[in-house]
Formats: C-alpha cells, structure tokens, sequence
C-alpha cells in the first residue's frame, strides 16, 4: 500500500501541472498574417506591444506569420469567455451579416461575426473562444 501512495501523489501533480500549462495557453490567440516580411512590427501594429511574431515554415514549407497575442478578457455585457479576434475577409451584398456570422463559425470554433465598416470598406470580424 505504502508505494501507490507515491504514485497517486506523483499522477496528481502531473494533472494539476498540465491543467496550469493548457490554461496558460488558452490566454494566447494565434493570427495568420501572410508572409514573414517585417513579422513582429505587423504584429504589435494590429495587436499592440505583447504581441509577438514568428515565421514558421513547418505546415506549408513557405515561411509565414504568425502572430501570438493575449486572449481579450471576458466581457460583462458579452461572453464570459476569454475571446480571441479574427477575420473573414470582407462583407458585400453577396456576403453580408448572416454570411460573415456563417464564415466566422467554419473558420474558427465557436467563432461568430459582424461587418464593422472601415472607411468604404466592410469587413468581417470574427470573435472566438480562446
């Protein structure tokens, strides 16, 4: 009996250790932005200065960005998850609210949609669980 004891305390502390790093990495969003050309300044521009930049190469050979930011806190009047933002690429007429809301679901788990207008320009902004 004396040496399951150890052996549960040991179990215990690598589930605990484990649930710390996965809620650790739940506070990061990962952004695609393109192409490695100046990688870390594009990344603090859109997400601010704890952004952070990096090419990878590894999925498709060709070295693109990746941007790892901080998750948005919760929201009194929203989600009370941690969110992360995203893009689905523009709003039309061909493709307006209920499109971009349908986009923002296929790309990104739990994700949802709105058109927010930039000048003349419509575009899809998603928001997604972190």
């Amino acid at each position: 009996m004396e040496r399951i004891t150890p052996l549960v305390l040991l179990v215990s502390l690598l589930i605990i250790s484990a649930s710390v790093v996965n809620q650790t990495r739940a506070d990061i969003c990962v952004d695609g932005l393109g192409t490695c050309e100046n990688c870390d300044q594009r990344c603090k521009s859109k997400h601010g200065p704890s952004g952070h930049g990096d090419c990878d190469d590894r999925s498709t050979g060709v070295p693109m960005c990746r941007c790892h930011y901080q998750c948005e806190p919760p929201s009194l009047t929203s989600t009370p998850l941690n969110t992360c933002n995203g893009g689905a690429g523009l709003c039309s007429v061909n493709c307006p609210q209920k499109c971009c809301d349908i986009n923002c679901a296929l790309k990104f788990i739990g994700g949802s949609g709105m058109c927010l207008t930039l000048g003349n320009t419509s575009v899809c902004q998603c928001k997604y669980p972190c």
